[in-house]
């Protein structure tokens, strides 16, 4: 996994084989950053990177000038690998280790992205959960996006909030916006 863009671009993450992560791919992760690239302007939004596992998302955020990141995943290796990428490029995430519900719950921070790269053995239970705490809690700020990533297995084109759906091989993005305001 590389960078794409920004004062890291081209550097290399690679994790460790024993870490339960499935990386975005850099194609995947390029299309992405085009869409939000043409809705955001880096350094002033804030972000929330759910399910982070490596962190290869918060890092592309960061690359790309992003001063307010947060980065949650429960699993210990995946938070100390976060950590010793974040110390070795000064990217100054704050990173939290938690059960991604637990801290939805919790939370009263608002965010302009919101990024959830679940597994991809998810149930749809577990989908809507996500969608439901982030608007329910109004989790994200006026014109704030939330992003769930996907296989092509899972269909959340007919939950509320619903934008779009956008493929990239065997990614797939799932785009949901405030239809109503708070």
């Amino acid at each position: 996994m590389r960078i794409i863009s920004g004062k890291y671009k081209s550097k290399r993450i690679n994790a460790p084989n024993n870490l339960p992560v499935r990386p975005t791919t850099d194609m995947a992760k390029e299309a992405l950053f085009n869409i939000l690239n043409n809705n955001y302007y880096f350094d002033k939004i804030s972000v929330l990177d759910l399910f982070a596992g490596i962190g290869s998302i918060s890092f592309e955020f960061a690359s790309r000038g992003t001063q307010k990141i947060l980065t949650v995943d429960k699993h210990k290796g995946c938070i100390k690998f976060i950590h010793e990428i974040n110390k070795e490029l000064d990217a100054k995430l704050i990173i939290i280790k938690s059960n991604v519900y637990t801290f939805l719950e919790r939370t009263n921070q608002k965010f302009d992205v919101i990024f959830a790269d679940p597994p991809y053995d998810f149930t749809d239970d577990k989908f809507q959960r996500i969608l439901e705490l982030v608007f329910e809690k109004e989790l994200l700020n006026k014109d704030g996006m939330l992003i769930i990533e996907h296989s092509n297995n899972t269909d959340l084109s007919q939950n509320p909030n619903f934008i779009q759906v956008k493929k990239y091989g065997s990614n797939m993005f799932s785009f949901f916006e405030r239809l109503e305001e708070y």
